[in-house]
């Protein structure tokens, strides 16, 4: 089965090893058909600290690496 990738951007590096990346999601009203965007936080692990607030990444879902830590950061994006 295929790893989960989402797109997000980092807001918060204060961490050690982690990221929190903050991704955007568009979702749909079912009755009135009306679209809006809902966001959500992802800590994520970062083995080099190389990622800093404001940078644009791809993470990827793993197996778990502490109590929240469920995702790596992958790549960033320019």
């Amino acid at each position: 089965m295929p790893k989960k990738t989402l797109q997000g951007k980092v807001v918060s590096d204060k961490m050690q090893k982690t990221v929190v990346v903050e991704v955007e999601i568009w979702k749909v009203l079912s009755k009135y058909k009306k679209r809006y965007k809902s966001k959500k936080r992802f800590k994520a692990h970062d083995e080099n600290d190389e990622y800093k607030i404001g940078d644009s990444v791809i993470i990827e879902e793993t197996k778990p690496i502490s109590k929240d830590k469920k995702w790596r950061v992958i790549k960033k994006i320019d």
